[in-house]
């Protein structure tokens, strides 16, 4: 299953669709603005909360946290420093660990644990360089079959890995 992401600059306050691939709407990521720290919430087409993605301060690799219905769901985090390629850890929490491996700035990577690839994140279909597709393996039956959680990592490593000029 695709979804389409016309991804912004990621400000507090941001909003955006994701669509599937017939281009209906399935998701608003709702950027919440005036918050201490980056929050988002990942809603459904009804405007129904499905997770709450928010940045984790004060933390010596940088840390977010996935909640759905009050309860940490996943935790992503930065690998302390790997000179040979950039990876991201998920920490779920019902089911094993993943890990996003590839080129974070060209939004080509993949989430995947000992069980095979869970999600591929492509920008190499599109033309428009502010859109990427994220193609979730549904045919798996543990959380890698969920797009709502697939999707809220994406915004997790989209949010941890395109910021880091805007620290200096």
């Amino acid at each position: 299953m695709k979804f389409v992401v016309r991804e912004r600059v990621f400000d507090i306050g941001d909003d955006y669709w994701v669509e599937d691939e017939n281009g209906q709407r399935v998701f608003l990521v709702d950027g919440k603005a005036l918050r201490l720290r980056q929050t988002f919430e990942l809603k459904d087409t009804e405007g129904n909360e499905l997770a709450v993605i928010r940045k984790k301060l004060f933390k010596l690799r940088d840390t977010m946290e996935i909640e759905r219905a009050g309860d940490t769901a996943a935790t992503v985090r930065k690998r302390m420093f790997n000179p040979i390629k950039d990876k991201l850890v998920v920490e779920l929490a019902d089911g094993p660990e993943w890990e996003v491996t590839g080129d974070f700035l060209d939004k080509e990577y993949t989430i995947g644990d000992d069980g095979g690839p869970v999600a591929h994140v492509s920008r190499k279909w599109f033309r428009l360089r502010d859109t990427y597709a994220v193609d979730v393996n549904t045919f798996r039956t543990d959380a890698g079959g969920d797009p709502a959680l697939v999707i809220s990592v994406a915004v997790c490593v989209d949010i941890m890995t395109g910021d880091e000029d805007d620290d200096d």
